[in-house]
């Protein structure tokens, strides 16, 4: 959010409990001049109050950024249907109600940009973080089919894959409720631990995967006029991201091959005039 501010950007940032909880990384951004606003986005109501006091603040609202995110880790069979709930609930309908709050004006302006945080996991998975792969899946076909859908309302669509960081995202992965089938997996039990173990290890003997490349990249997409954005943008320098890219390239050109035989390929270029007539 520095960069965005130090850029000339207004920025708002979402923070749950504010005042409460939370009330120290509240600061930590009014202190650099972001708008903090009260949002849950597991709520509708809470959403919609969240989204309107921006539009009252800032006239409107030009990029949506959908960052907020939940992991999980444990043997996919270990979590139930609540636990399921819970992860889709933050990754996948959080990116749903927030989306569909702003849209309405973005289309009445014909301009603006949704820019969802996906995961290189939403194109390939890693076991043990199943509930989290299947979310970040979600989120990039949510995010392919908005970007058709809006296109000729001048809206833009794109996202931003991530590999993974040493942050304390891995502190608060979100485990099974319960483990009760630990048991029938004998030895293999403790394969999720390792892996995690190991994977923090080596991203944090990393010194190129920091976060600040993340934040470049959300810079980059934003100043890249409207009609140019690269729709897939990958980020990592862990190894994760070289073969994702060609499968990334892979797909684009599948959906266009598709898209031509059915005589929708125009949905797949932003039309940009509608905003400059709007």
């Amino acid at each position: 959010m520095a960069d965005l501010i130090k850029a000339g950007h207004r920025v708002a940032g979402t923070v749950r409990d504010p005042e409460g909880r939370n009330q120290d990384a509240a600061k930590a951004l009014r202190d650099i001049g972001v708008e903090v606003v009260d949002i849950d986005v597991t709520e509708d109501a809470s959403v919609e109050a969240g989204v309107a006091a921006v539009e009252a603040a800032f006239g409107h609202v030009d990029v949506l950024v959908n960052n907020a995110g939940a992991g999980a880790h444990g043997l996919q069979e270990n979590f139930s249907g609540e636990d399921f709930q819970r992860i889709f609930d933050v990754n996948v309908f959080g990116v749903q109600r927030m989306t569909r709050t702003v849209l309405p004006k973005m289309r009445e302006r014909r301009s603006g940009l949704i820019l969802n945080v996906t995961s290189l996991l939403g194109r390939v998975t890693i076991p043990f973080l199943g509930p989290y792969n299947a979310a970040k899946w979600a989120v990039e076909a949510m995010s392919e089919n908005y970007r058709w859908e809006l296109s000729q309302f001048g809206v833009d669509v794109a996202v931003i894959e991530p590999g993974g960081f040493p942050t304390n995202f891995f502190a608060n992965l979100i485990a099974p409720t319960s483990r009760d089938q630990d048991a029938s997996y004998g030895e293999f039990a403790g394969a999720p631990e390792a892996m995690l173990q190991g994977m923090g290890e080596s991203l944090a003997n990393n010194p190129l995967q920091v976060p600040q490349i993340v934040a470049d990249a959300v810079l980059e997409v934003i100043h890249t006029p409207a009609g140019q954005r690269k729709f897939r943008n990958e980020v990592d320098k862990s190894g994760m991201a070289e073969p994702v890219i060609p499968m990334n390239k892979q797909a684009e050109a599948a959906t266009k091959a598709l898209f031509t035989a059915y005589g929708m390929d125009g949905m797949m270029t932003l039309n940009t005039a509608v905003a400059d007539a709007a």
